[in-house]
């Protein structure tokens, strides 16, 4: 294969990853106001397309078709980069995501992965960790102390969680040996669900903690501090309108989606099934490729529908309680577990 043909299928790869995680991030949306609407007793979106199914689209066009407002105080270049860095940072975590089994195409470069990197969670961390930059960017460019106000929650909040979350993945990695995400998943594909990290690895405590820093690093509910509208009118978005604005609400989602296939990958068994190799692969050369993908979505769709649950569920924290949750609560907790994980591993 040529220079410019491997150029080309890696090009069309990112094409393709990039426009599925658009659609995601647009159905996510969806997904969420069909769910709450359910807690709530409500219908939720119903009137455009089939089932309100092309709701997504509808309100896509409308961000854009929205006046674009830019207040006189602010200082343009970092106003107008901060929403580019959030939407940027959230779609190039992907990039390292394996969502299939190795799958060989031409030139022999891997089809359901664009970049196959051996510490691919060190580059997952690396990179959404400058997300925060959008955000503090945001608030301090927009010359509201509203929005300064929402960016340093932000700033604090994110900063406090990402060390309880990393460190929860300390357990994962010291079990399998490696920061590659693939062979986290294959350590894993065994027995199925007997040797899924969460189950057989005895990750459990780690994958609570690693899910409550995720509800904080993607300032979901009950976490979503940095936009506490009857606070901050908003938070650290309050002076973006149309597309802009639209941007940090898709970063939003794609870190969404980023946390679920992260937690799928370490904790979750990845796309292997449930049952592992008890089962012979199927005979069909279409679906045995197809399956594998098929439980990695699974899986990733069951946590974005808890991600809505929660948020459905449980009210907002005050902020001394979030902070004290972090530091107090989390934090020791993900250093017992690598204690725990060290002394279980150095027993077996």
């Amino acid at each position: 294969m040529t220079i410019l043909q491997f150029f080309l299928w890696s090009l069309l790869k990112v094409v393709v990853v990039t426009v599925v995680m658009l659609l995601g991030v647009a159905y996510t949306v969806l997904l969420e106001r069909k769910l709450v609407g359910r807690i709530q007793n409500r219908w939720g979106p119903n009137r455009v397309g089939p089932f309100g199914l092309l709701q997504p689209l509808v309100d896509g066009a409308k961000s854009f078709m929205k006046e674009d407002l830019i207040p006189a105080g602010v200082y343009r270049p970092l106003y107008l980069l901060a929403p580019i860095l959030a939407l940027g940072c959230a779609l190039i975590s992907i990039g390292v995501v394996p969502f299939g089994e190795p799958k060989i195409g031409p030139g022999g470069l891997d089809l359901f992965e664009i970049s196959n990197v051996n510490i691919g969670l060190l580059v997952i961390l690396g990179i959404t960790s400058f997300g925060v930059y959008g955000i503090a960017l945001a608030g301090w460019s927009s010359n509201n102390k509203y929005s300064l106000l929402g960016s340093l929650r932000s700033s604090a909040q994110l900063v406090s969680y990402e060390l309880a979350l990393g460190l929860s993945l300390v357990g994962v990695v010291m079990q399998t040996g490696s920061f590659n995400l693939r062979t986290i998943v294959e350590k894993q594909a065994e027995k199925g669900i007997a040797t899924w990290n969460i189950f057989g690895g005895m990750q459990f405590l780690a994958f609570f903690i690693y899910l409550m820093a995720a509800f904080a690093e993607t300032n979901r509910s009950p976490f979503d501090l940095p936009e506490a509208e009857s606070e901050l009118t908003g938070g650290y978005h309050t002076e973006y309108s149309s597309m802009k604005f639209a941007m940090f609400f898709m970063a939003e989602y794609a870190n969404m989606i980023n946390v679920g296939c992260v937690a799928t990958l370490l904790f979750l068994g990845g796309w292997t099934s449930p049952l592992g190799n008890l089962i012979p692969p199927p005979q069909n050369i279409f679906v045995h490729a197809l399956m594998p993908i098929f439980w990695f979505v699974a899986k990733v769709f069951a946590f974005l529908c808890l991600y809505v649950w929660v948020r459905g569920t449980l009210p907002r924290f005050r902020y001394d309680q979030l902070m004290q949750f972090g530091w107090r609560v989390l934090l020791p907790l993900a250093i017992l577990n690598i204690v725990g994980t060290s002394l279980w591993l150095a027993y077996r």
